[in-house]
């Protein structure tokens, strides 16, 4: 998704996604709206900034992809499952360890650090469905992994790949478009 941003009297672009997709869509999806995101104005800029602002903080980029994908499985955001498969196949990932993701419990393909950072994106992301949202073993198990400013990036990541898919399932985004 590149869409153009205007500060003051300058334009630019955001680039988002690593390619729209050349898949035929086999059924028709129809989206609801336009992503909010993209109307509210600001509003693309400030999350694609805020999720631009975890990279380089400790956490692998590695992780960061594993992590955005585990959480919009589990959100069931179809978009965010597509765009997440590209962008990790683009830094790299082989497909065993994509196809671990779901199964990351028992998987041999992740490190344990990994695991501990995907742990912690599923403890975040079902945090209702828990009278202990984020256990202090899953935590503690993250902070042996992970210095407080690559736990404060790991924890915004988190929380902003659940804001993209909160809103793209609502409006019904179709995986492959923007």
């Amino acid at each position: 998704m590149t869409t153009e941003t205007t500060t003051g009297t300058t334009t630019g672009t955001i680039d988002f996604a690593p390619e729209v997709s050349t898949t035929p869509h086999l059924r028709t999806v129809t989206p609801r709206m336009t992503n909010p995101a993209m109307i509210v104005p600001g509003a693309v800029k400030a999350l694609y900034g805020l999720g631009q602002s975890v990279h380089g903080q400790g956490v692998p980029a590695s992780t960061l992809e594993l992590v955005h994908l585990r959480t919009s499985q589990i959100n069931g955001c179809g978009w965010c499952i597509d765009y997440g498969m590209r962008a990790a196949r683009k830094a790299g990932e082989s497909e065993d360890r994509l196809a671990a993701v779901s199964a990351w419990r028992e998987s041999p393909f992740l490190s344990d650090a990994e695991c501990a950072a995907l742990a912690l994106a599923e403890a975040m992301t079902r945090i209702a469905d828990s009278s202990d949202p984020v256990p202090d073993d899953v935590w503690a198990a993250a902070a042996e992994h992970y210095d407080e400013q690559a736990l404060a990036a790991l924890v915004m990541h988190i929380a902003v790949t659940n804001v993209y898919n909160r809103l793209n399932v609502t409006v019904r985004q179709v995986p492959g478009t923007m």
